[in-house]
């Protein structure tokens, strides 16, 4: 059998198999190298939990929400986001499928989105059921060293047990709220 030569390399040709097979070696790497970077970036972006979180809070229409007993039965998805925040268009439907959904607690922080009868106006307008925290001057988010929204904490009996930023399927935070149910 003779294998056919590339006359300007001087190298044995690749058959269509052998390039697929490089092709593919080469996605997988650029596909790890782009995971391992995105979760690092994720994980210094994520909040922090304060020493002494503020874990009893109040919604927007007055109503009581203590974080730390809501997260006892069940994992709690605390949102951070902003009405005026492009990338939380594109996020909240997604927050608002799982309040809906009802399998687990879900609260959510708007950063500095104006009044409470402007809050009131933009949840009524998008047709958001979830529980939402007015943080008119950003001060919660801060005490939780956010960085960009938006941002997810996940607490399980009134401890963060995870943090995440940006754009998060669905299926991604339910697997999330999932695994912290389980360990």
């Amino acid at each position: 059998m003779t294998t056919d030569i590339d006359k300007t390399t001087q190298k044995p040709k690749r058959t269509a198999q052998q390039k697929a097979l490089s092709t593919l070696k080469t996605l997988l790497l650029y596909g790890l190298m782009f995971a391992i970077i995105y979760t690092a970036v994720n994980w210094w972006r994520q909040p922090v939990m304060p020493a002494n979180p503020q874990l009893q809070l109040t919604d927007y229409q007055g109503q009581s929400v203590d974080l730390a007993s809501m997260s006892k039965n069940k994992p709690t998805l605390v949102y951070f986001w902003g009405t005026w925040c492009p990338i939380c268009s594109v996020t909240s439907p997604t927050i608002n499928t799982l309040a809906v959904e009802n399998n687990y607690p879900i609260v959510t922080i708007a950063i500095k989105s104006g009044s409470n009868q402007k809050l009131n106006s933009y949840l009524n307008e998008h047709n958001y059921n979830f529980t939402t925290i007015n943080d008119q001057e950003g001060a919660i988010f801060d005490d939780w060293q956010g960085q960009v929204t938006p941002s997810y904490v996940i607490l399980k009996d009134g401890e963060m047990a995870q943090g995440l930023t940006g754009i998060q399927p669905l299926w991604s935070l339910k697997l999330r709220l999932w695994l912290s149910s389980v360990f």
